[in-house]
């Protein structure tokens, strides 16, 4: 009879295991076979200071050290043996690089790695072993260096490339910006493997990450970069944000030089330099599934919303076809939500360094990232720096919102109940008064009167103390408690605000019908036309546009929902604070001129209340039929497990005898009371304590460890939500029962305003624009001689040109602390003091506006016209004279001087290499320009450039 195996023994088959799937060939010293191209893991090789464990071979070259030991042992303590095994390799070893640089402690459930070709190696927790061919890459370069090869890099690993890096190009950036990436460099370059960017909403984290990430591939030699999301919108914006992004260094595109891909398939190929997806997929690529639904990113993976999404994946297993060392960086979008409970194991899935990007980091968030915050940049320092605009809180409160409602029993009343399902509604008499409380509000019981109250109110005012003067309704998002009541809400802003269905729509996760169009409209299509219509005009969500999305013309946001958390409370106000070109602006809102701040409606105090301890019914706007589906793809969340026995106690209330059969039968003799009783004790600790004895032996009175007593949760867990996750009938007949329930809709009851009025000792205290102008003309005034190309544009005539080198040197200096203005900034603080002298269509967006800025603060020019508004005027002078001297062009060769010209106002100057770039490049490019002009091209544009930058 075989002897059962000892723990060490154990440990051995499973760091075996691990190696052979990451491509290792598991030998013994005695039967070794090494040969080129092949990755070899040696068990028991004798040492100069004892036997190791296991030798890894590349090739014929001795590379590494595994030490195994068994499971639950300490490994710090095992480094030193390691390293005296890594430098004592023996006389007929070949090892390349001595000590040996890979150096691994593992007991086959927890592996360490020291990389001996970081600067200061340091050991770090790692999924599984490397692969042959990363270990070789890294040798690669080591030796290229020690051979001193004209194509080494300047150091082997990314730790070592980024200290070598170059300073950061920040011209165009904003301080926060520069700041954060300057720091998230110090963090790598440190060794640090996470690191956590803060920055308010609106300040551009993710136009920040591509920034870093295209230094840490360009300079740190980073192989392949992650980028995870939680919803397939904000999967997309990333997209966009990759493909527009400019290199600072060339001018070309991020995805034209490195291949970025949104992943719409469950399949990763090596070749991409980003990967962009959400942690949906990814959790979905590495299980190994085929595909994936398109609705099952929408929701968010991070929040628990959206279809098929699971709140506590089972334990990630290794893929061979994603290794864990695929990427060398993982961007983790939105970090501050739930996702170190639930995707935890998927992240730490690779060896990688993390970065994180939140506007509100919660304890959690910190904690994951071991306190290391690189950049910390608030609203109100978003909104000092004109980055945010500023809120203001105007309260409107009802005396049914506030205080629940009575419908008495009379011979003449008659309620309306309406089935959640069919929403059919039918009418029957009272035989008793029905009181409810403010928190059944729109869940169990509906008041149209206070859903009237409150958008009427709001109406009325929304000209007169909200927006006042104005008479378009402002872009306008209202947060309902659920789908039902977002309903509730549409249905009444339409007839209370006089709104067609175009004006005002509903956007949930789930894809609508277009009556007038015959067509479906998916949730994305209805929050671009709620970003780009000017007809659209107000959204209903419950938090499909919470966090994340994008609306920079939002200017009200109303919360007709209390929000538990303050976190996502945050990034709920957070879709208002964005700020606007005003042209844009304008066109989305035709009777304002400039975004000066947005307006925070609360109609249920969401801004006083303060989150307490949740109820056992921890989330109301997950539908029961969520919840089961949550349960049938694995979730086994306590908090979700709570809920759902809730509303499992509130259906064995109300349900029929028929009913309660119908359950028994189809779960084969358990209850809907003994469904509820095993979830709720799933849940109770005495019940685990217990069943952690039972499970481990233990002596009664014996107090579990950490481990047993988990293991023994999630055992009762299991147990408990069995019959709910694997019996699709069962699922079926309690869904059934939660049909029938019925909402009892209130017509009696007349609502009226409690509080109404702004809030102004919630809002903050902002800067004033007339300082921003004083101290930007005293700065051009002292510093003209200084700058080259504050000299340029004083002097009058010119005595030179003014170069696009020049005018980025002023830019930078502009942009640095303590001032951190940009040209948006200072224009926009010029409308506000001179708005009778300030025009011109790009607001100081483009870099050449700043020549605008200049000359008016330097008093060289009266008005603040734009550059391109100027340019323009040059430009037609130009034809004229050339006409008038019998020079004429044909309508192509006037078409290219448009674009040239065109080309000429945004960057100053026209090369050559610029004619085969975008749009040159679709009528032809260089090529094409010389045919057109011939000899005449080079003095044609050195002649209009002269003339445009005059």
């Amino acid at each position: 009879m075989p002897q059962p195996l000892t723990p060490e023994q154990h440990a051995r088959e499973q760091i075996d295991d691990m190696l052979r799937q990451a491509g290792w060939a598991v030998q013994s010293a005695r039967q070794m076979s090494l040969r080129p191209g092949t990755g070899v893991a040696l068990r028991e090789l004798p040492m100069k200071g004892g036997t190791a464990d296991y030798a890894l071979f590349l090739g014929t070259q001795l590379v590494g050290i595994i030490e195994a030991k068994r499971v639950g042992t300490t490994l710090g303590g095992v480094e030193a043996q390691t390293r005296a095994y890594a430098s004592g390799v023996p006389n007929m070893a070949k090892a390349p690089i001595t000590p040996l640089p890979f150096l691994y402690e593992s007991t086959g459930v927890e592996t360490w790695f020291s990389n001996g070709l970081d600067p200061e190696p340091r050991a770090r927790r790692v999924f599984w072993f490397h692969r042959p061919e990363t270990l070789q890459l890294w040798l690669d370069d080591a030796l290229k260096i020690r051979k001193g090869l004209p194509a080494a890099p300047v150091a082997p690993t990314l730790i070592g490339r980024m200290r070598h890096a170059p300073p950061l190009y920040a011209a165009g950036m904003r301080p926060p910006q520069i700041t954060a990436i300057q720091n998230l460099e110090r963090s790598v370059c440190e060794g640090r493997p996470r690191a956590l960017v803060q920055m308010a909403t609106g300040v551009g984290k993710t136009f920040t990450a591509v920034s870093a990430l295209y230094r840490l591939i360009k300079e740190g030699g980073a192989r392949r970069a992650l980028f995870l999301v939680d919803r397939g919108n904000l999967g997309r914006q990333a997209e966009r944000e990759f493909q527009g992004y400019t290199l600072p260094d060339d001018g070309r595109k991020f995805s034209d030089v490195y291949t970025t891909t949104w992943l719409r398939h469950n399949q990763i190929d090596p070749v991409n330099k980003v990967v962009i997806t959400t942690i949906q997929r990814l959790y979905s690529v590495l299980r190994g599934d085929p595909a994936l639904p398109e609705d099952a990113e929408e929701g968010s993976g991070f929040m628990g919303d959206g279809p098929a999404i699971l709140r506590e994946p089972p334990p990630v297993t290794y893929n061979p076809l994603v290794p864990p060392d695929l990427f060398d960086v993982v961007v983790v979008d939105e970090c501050h939500r739930s996702i170190y409970t639930l995707w935890r194991q998927v992240i730490e899935y690779f060896d990688a360094s993390i970065i994180g990007l939140t506007a509100t980091p919660a304890p959690h968030t910190y904690a994951f990232f071991d306190g290391n915050v690189v950049s910390e940049y608030r609203h109100e320092q978003a909104v000092r720096d004109r980055v945010n605009v500023p809120y203001q809180v105007y309260e409107l409160r009802t005396r049914v919102s506030e205080e629940g409602g009575t419908i008495i029993a009379e011979p003449q009343t008659a309620v309306a109940r309406r089935d959640r399902s069919t929403r059919k509604t039918t009418w029957e008499a009272l035989d008793e008064d029905v009181s409810y409380p403010a928190t059944a509000l729109d869940r169990s019981v509906v008041v149209p009167d206070q859903i009237r109250t409150v958008l009427r109110a709001l109406r009325e005012r929304m000209f007169t103390e909200i927006f006042p003067g104005r008479s378009t309704i402002p872009k306008t998002l209202v947060y309902a408690k659920s789908d039902d009541h977002a309903e509730d809400i549409l249905r009444i802003l339409r007839e209370e605000w006089a709104l067609s269905n175009e004006q005002a729509v509903k956007i949930t996760y789930k894809t609508e019908r277009d009556g007038a169009k015959g067509a479906s409209r998916k949730p994305e299509d209805l929050i671009t036309a709620f970003k780009n219509s000017p007809t659209l005009r107000v959204a209903i969500t419950v938090d499909m546009i919470a966090t994340g999305t994008d609306i920079r013309a939002l200017e009200c946001v109303v919360f007709m929902r209390s929000v538990r958390s303050r976190v996502l409370l945050e990034q709920m106000k957070g879709r208002g604070v964005r700020t606007i070109s005003d042209d844009e602006f304008q066109a989305l809102t035709p009777d304002a001129l400039t975004k000066t701040h947005f307006v925070l409606v609360d109609c249920v105090g969401v801004m006083e209340d303060t989150p307490n301890d949740p109820p056992m019914d921890r989330d109301p706007s997950l539908s029961l039929d969520k919840l089961l589906k949550l349960v049938a793809f694995g979730d086994r969340d306590p908090d979700l497990l709570s809920t759902l026995a809730a509303r499992l106690d509130r259906l064995d209330r109300i349900a029929t005898s028929a009913q309660q059969a119908q359950v028994v039968e189809a779960s084969e003799g358990l209850s809907l009371r003994q469904l509820t009783a095993d979830l709720i004790n799933s849940l109770d600790e005495e019940h685990a304590l217990a069943k952690a004895r039972e499970m481990f032996h233990l002596a009664p009175g014996t107090t579990p460890t950490d481990d047993q007593r988990q293991a023994a949760e999630e055992e009762l867990r299991e147990a408990a939500v069995a019959p709910l996750a694997y019996v699709e009938p069962l699922r079926e007949a309690v869904l059934s029962i939660r049909r029938d329930q019925h909402v009892l809709i209130d017509h009696t009851t007349a609502d009226e305003l409690t509080r109404v009025g702004r809030r102004a000792d919630l809002e903050l205290e902002y800067n004033n624009a007339q300082a921003v102008v004083s101290a930007f003309q005293t700065f051009c005034q002292e510093h003209r001689d200084q700058y080259s190309a504050l000299r340029v544009l004083y002097a009058r005539p010119y005595a030179q040109r003014l170069t696009r080198a020049a005018l980025r040197e002023l830019v930078s200096a502009l942009e640095r602390p303590p001032r951190a203005w940009t040209r948006a900034d200072l224009w926009a603080a010029y409308e506000r003091v001179e708005a009778g002298r300030v025009r011109g269509q790009s607001k100081g967006a483009q870099l050449t506006d700043l020549i605008s800025l200049v000359r008016h603060a330097l008093g060289v020019e009266e008005e603040l016209v734009s550059f391109a508004e100027h340019a323009e005027a040059r430009f037609q002078n130009w034809l004229a004279t050339q006409s008038n001297r019998g020079r004429t062009f044909s309508a192509e060769q006037l078409d290219w001087l448009h674009l040239i010209k065109d080309r000429i106002i945004v960057d100053m100057e026209l090369t050559r290499d610029d004619l085969d770039d975008t749009p040159f490049i679709e009528r032809g490019g260089l090529g094409k320009a010389d045919k057109l002009f011939g000899d005449d091209l080079d003095p044609l544009v050195e002649e209009l450039t002269a003339e445009l930058v005059a």
